[in-house]
């Protein structure tokens, strides 16, 4: 259940080909040899409109499905799969290689009247079932329709319809699955594509003790009676020339490749705008002003001072509340670290969609051994500003943000484990976490931050006058929080549509592949970032307010009030959340994926204007 952010590949508009790493060889099946099924949780489908944020486990009661003798096995999962949800168990299915079999019984299932309206609910709401078969996993083949493409959506199938009838949802009881493999030779066969198609058949036959697949009355549920029926399905084999290799390609689909480009090209032109507009004023404004001020008289023997050099002798002073400030540059650094290296792994294709939860995991092991980085920036941050008070600004850098953001994702977990969802993180791995954070992060903080004292505070180019100075009235778009919500716009503006695809992939269990775009974005969001903070800091300079330091902060951190707004948008216009439980998750998730993005552009935005204040203050000369 964390945050699910920047993936990788900087190379083209649609991802190469899948990368597999060691231990994820390919497997070889020979004529007959039983291929596994097994079976994942059931989320709900985005469609039209997502309805809910509730997952359920595969044999949940009161769905009655079909169980394997002995009861289902828990398959072995990454740390990582674990936290995304993921619950995966084997199931009764047999497929055996390159054996077609049709209408095979599956089971006779009984479902009593309160368990078929869970069941029917479920439906109107487009849960999805989800099979997992030699790691791939249950799709169906479908066709883009703007661009002809044709793909597998890895969405999984339909529990039932409700599209025919709303008032009586019919069931899906019959799955045909089709598997696509590729021949090594005569007696080799490895398995290359997954699809399933699921049907309703009222299969009860009174002529017959077995089930009739091809009746054309479809099986709807009675919530006034007990209902009985069979779990079928088919298995057909289909040969295929794409290789083993290349498999995932057809998983890979970018949707509406023409948006991302007209977002990315976009983008580009906006911070190329700022960039120029950013040299202008340096090169034409700062550098008379800096001429200027360099320019001694001889003939007079005071200079007087104004705009931003008058106020040099209060820039690098304290601000309020230093230590929060670099509790909060700190752990923004720590999660840029963690942007950068999760994007670096993604380029060598070290996140392949072969392993399941590889995103959470690289995530979950670079918050853990960069707490280091973290506890290095509060230390000098801290420094910097004037702080001697190092004891409990390494506690709160090691453990302020991250019980936060626990206490967050517990709350959420309670409404989970109050729902019964199989997404509820297990008590097991609540454990993990926590003892990689007092065992790993915490002591790596603590190692961080003394190698960050022992470097000590950044130089200051100008001394800081005894007394301050009265600041005068500034207009109203440089205040604070006007400043902040303004300065947002264009960091918002240059990703508000990749951030469309990606909302959709968090709450709408729909992949996302568009890697190559997301990483652009990325570089594109954290150089607007930057450049729009050093903007607005120039500004409040010129305008003689020299209190810049939270404002710069903010500034930067001004996307995520942008980001939280298009949240409630995409809630409003794209989703149907009916619960109660839905809706507290919904925005809990979007609450704290705001506020990580506020603390990373938060970040980049202090840094960047720090130093570039350092070098403009650097190149005047002050008696």
């Amino acid at each position: 259940m964390l945050a699910q952010l920047f993936l990788s590949l900087l190379v083209a508009s649609s991802p190469a080909s899948a990368f597999y790493l060691p231990g994820t060889a390919p497997r070889d099946y020979v004529p007959g040899e039983k291929i596994d099924v097994f079976v994942n949780t059931l989320t709900p489908m985005l469609n039209s409109k997502l309805r809910s944020l509730v997952s359920y486990d595969y044999y949940e009661p009161r769905f009655h499905f079909c169980e394997p003798e002995g009861g289902p096995v828990k398959q072995p999962e990454s740390l990582g799969s674990i936290l995304f949800g993921d619950r995966i168990l084997s199931s009764p299915y047999e497929l055996r290689m390159m054996e077609n079999s049709t209408c095979n019984t599956l089971c006779r299932s009984v479902v009593p009247k309160d368990d078929a309206v869970f069941i029917n609910e479920r439906i109107k709401e487009d849960f999805g079932l989800n099979f997992i078969i030699d790691g791939l996993p249950s799709s169906e083949r479908r066709k883009d329709s703007k661009t002809g493409e044709v793909y597998l959506d890895a969405q999984g199938f339909n529990l039932g319809d409700d599209e025919t009838d709303p008032d009586r949802p019919a069931l899906n009881n019959h799955y045909d699955i089709y598997i696509q493999y590729h021949a090594r030779d005569a007696s080799h066969f490895r398995v290359v594509g997954v699809m399933v198609y699921p049907r309703s058949v009222d299969s009860v036959s009174t002529e017959s003790t077995g089930p009739d697949c091809f009746a054309s009355q479809s099986l709807h549920l009675s919530e006034t009676t007990d209902n009985s029926f069979f779990y079928t399905y088919s298995v057909s084999f289909i040969p295929s020339d794409i290789p083993w290799g290349l498999r995932w390609d057809a998983y890979l689909h970018v949707f509406d490749p023409k948006i991302h480009w007209f977002s990315l090209v976009n983008s580009l032109v906006i911070v190329g705008f700022l960039v120029f507009m950013v040299g202008m004023v340096l090169y034409r404004t700062i550098s008379k002003d800096i001429h200027r001020y360099n320019t001694i008289d001889l003939a007079d023997d005071v200079q007087e001072d104004y705009g931003w050099k008058l106020v040099h002798g209060e820039v690098f002073r304290m601000p309020n509340r230093p230590m929060v400030l670099s509790v909060f540059v700190g752990n923004g650094a720590h999660l840029v670290s963690i942007c950068v290296v999760t994007l670096i792994f993604a380029l060598f294709g070290f996140l392949s969609p072969s392993n399941r939860g590889s995103l959470a995991t690289v995530l979950l092991i670079c918050w853990t051994f960069f707490g280091c980085v973290g506890g290095y920036v509060s230390s000098r941050v801290y420094s910097t500003l004037g702080g001697d008070q190092w004891k409990p600004n390494l506690v709160l850098t090691a453990v302020l943000f991250p019980t936060i953001i626990f206490s967050i994702i517990g709350m959420l977990n309670l409404f989970l484990i109050g729902a019964g969802a199989s997404g509820a993180v297990p008590f097991g791995t609540i454990l993990a976490i926590l003892l990689l954070w007092f065992l790993i992060s915490i002591p790596l903080s603590v190692a961080g931050y003394f190698y960050g004292l022992r470097h000590g505070a950044f130089t200051n180019p100008v001394r800081v006058n005894p007394i301050p100075r009265q600041i005068p009235p500034k207009p109203w778009y440089l205040r604070t929080f006007q400043a902040a919500i303004l300065g947002g716009i264009l960091p918002f503006g240059a990703a508000f549509v990749e951030l469309y695809f990606v909302l959709s992939s968090l709450f709408g269990n729909r992949a996302y592949y568009a890697f190559g775009f997301l990483f652009l974005t990325f570089l594109v969001v954290a150089l607007t970032t930057a450049t729009v903070t050093v903007l607005f800091v120039y500004f409040i300079l010129c305008a003689e307010e020299y209190r810049w330091h939270w404002r710069s902060f903010l500034i930067g951190g001004g996307s995520a009030f942008w980001m939280f707004a298009y949240g409630v948008w995409y809630w409003a216009s794209r989703l149907s959340l009916d619960s109660f439980t839905s809706v507290v998750l919904y925005f809990g998730y979007l609450f704290l994926f705001s506020l990580l993005n506020f603390l990373v552009g938060g970040s980049i935005g202090y840094i960047s204007t720090y130093f570039a204040l350092r070098r403009l203050y650097s190149s005047i000369r002050v008696d």
